[in-house]
């Protein structure tokens, strides 16, 4: 079943607890304080666009690169200003016509990278893709978030139009957690029409994605607690990570 396929309909509705401006605002930040306060930033794993027109807001020339054609739809729909572009890619096989000096991952996309393969090809699509002394940040939840908070849990919603259940499944060996997700979305006559999608994120180690980002050329400048200035410990439920060329 395809990820962000119908749950894309209604994403930004459930999303409205989400603040996308702590996100953006943290790391447009950590892009000023690491040299990238301006210029074009290609932002991975862009969703519904919520974050990319925060960044374009901020005076980035905005590509948006996503995997899921409905939700790149959905972009394309919110977007007032034509200087922000949306491409359908693969973070594993991403290409840009020209280098760029920063990009930019927000709400646990890098987290569907659940290889230590796939993730060591995304740093090398952002080596290609960055200018020398560019920058990549982005966030991850941790294995404490996926082990302890979400695993085994249920959530649920009920709104006027729509509706979901949410499972989580959480895979020790293999630190995978699967998210199973049943979506309601009413029709004009009142009937529901139903979309079942299964997702899967993965947890890192930061050892882990240093390695990844070593291989690929890259060096990790620094790991913060998230939303702070602070180092991670074991009770870190999101870490950002700024990686330089």
């Amino acid at each position: 079943m395809e990820a962000y396929g119908g749950f894309a309909q209604v994403y930004d509705e459930f999303m409205d607890n989400v603040d996308y401006h702590q996100w953006g605002d943290y790391a447009a930040k950590l892009l000023t304080k690491y040299g990238a306060k301006d210029g074009t930033l290609v932002e991975i794993g862009c969703g519904t666009g919520t974050g990319t027109m925060l960044f374009h807001e901020k005076g980035y020339n905005m590509i948006g690169i996503d995997l899921s054609q409905e939700m790149l739809e959905i972009a394309e729909s919110k977007k007032e200003e034509e200087e922000i572009v949306y491409v359908l890619q693969d973070a594993t096989n991403l290409q840009l016509p020209y280098a760029v000096p920063a990009m930019v991952s927000i709400g646990d996309s890098m987290n569907y990278i659940t290889t230590a393969d796939d993730l060591k090809s995304v740093f090398e699509c952002v080596y290609n893709g960055l200018e020398e002394g560019g920058v990549f940040i982005f966030d991850l939840k941790t294995i404490h978030f996926f082990r302890d908070i979400l695993a085994e849990n249920t959530y649920a919603e009920n709104r006027e139009d729509s509706a979901f259940i949410w499972d989580n499944y959480y895979d020790e060996k293999e630190r995978n957690n699967e998210y199973e997700l049943a979506v309601f979305v009413k029709n004009e006559d009142g009937t529901f029409d139903r979309f079942e999608e299964q997702h899967y994120q993965h947890g890192f180690t930061i050892d882990e994605v240093t390695g990844a980002v070593n291989k690929a050329g890259l060096t990790v400048k620094n790991v913060y607690n998230a939303f702070t200035k602070d180092i991670p410990d074991d009770k870190s439920e999101r870490l950002y990570f700024v990686i330089e060329k």
